[in-house]
């Protein structure tokens, strides 16, 4: 009894064909988010972090000036960048209740 032998054929790999000059970004790689970085959303975390820690307990007497000093100054800065949006959410609710007391009077 006789056993055919199977062939494989391998994958011809075929260059890409080059995509017109269009000067569209397919040429470059994308660039990622750098990991390491901090974003606002990572700094609002933090201030909360020490905010429970500190409540808890979780620092020395001798250690909550420095605490209380890097507490305020990032406070300071999350005001600076990105302001509350309470002023917002009070203002979109204004507009609602003042045309019902006008139509009252």
């Amino acid at each position: 009894m006789a056993t055919k032998k199977k062939t494989l054929k391998k994958p011809s790999v075929k260059a890409p064909k080059s995509a017109p000059a269009t000067g569209t970004a397919t040429a470059q790689p994308q660039a990622q988010p750098d990991p390491t970085a901090l974003s606002i959303g990572d700094l609002k975390n933090l201030s909360t972090i020490l905010d429970v820690a500190s409540t808890r307990g979780a620092f020395k007497a001798n250690e909550m000036a420095g605490v209380g000093f890097l507490y305020n100054k990032l406070q300071a800065f999350l005001a600076k960048v990105a302001p509350e949006e309470k002023p917002a959410d009070a203002t979109a609710g204004a507009p609602a209740t003042a045309p019902a007391t006008a139509e009252g009077k």
